[in-house]
């Protein structure tokens, strides 16, 4: 059990795909994504192992939930600021969590 403190130190907000891009030297198959979490975080990037389901022109404009307050990890030649959250479908495939209405970007979960 965690408390509601230990929660709430965990930034997960909402950001909208701006830009999808290959990353022809990820062991596995991911895109490069660089999202928009308005005006008080800015855009970040990150990678994400999604090529299964997800095209290119399916993320343009796309909103996700990431965690923004994790520090950058390098993956490879990338440098990654945040964490897309997915959840892994009957086959092992990473389906993205992201809010059934549109809401304004930089959002933090509540």
């Amino acid at each position: 059990m965690i408390h509601y403190e230990d929660f709430s130190k965990v930034e997960i907000r909402v950001g909208t795909v701006v830009d999808v891009q290959e990353f022809p030297e990820a062991r596995k198959p991911a895109w490069k994504l660089f999202i928009d979490f308005g005006p008080e975080i800015g855009r970040k990037k990150t990678s994400a192992q999604i090529t299964h389901l997800y095209s290119k022109e399916s993320l343009i404009g796309k909103q996700v939930i990431a965690v923004t307050n994790f520090p950058p990890k390098q993956i490879g030649s990338f440098l990654s600021e945040v964490l897309v959250l997915g959840l892994s479908n009957e086959k092992q495939e990473i389906v993205l969590v992201s809010p059934d209405q549109a809401v304004p970007n930089g959002q933090k979960l509540h």
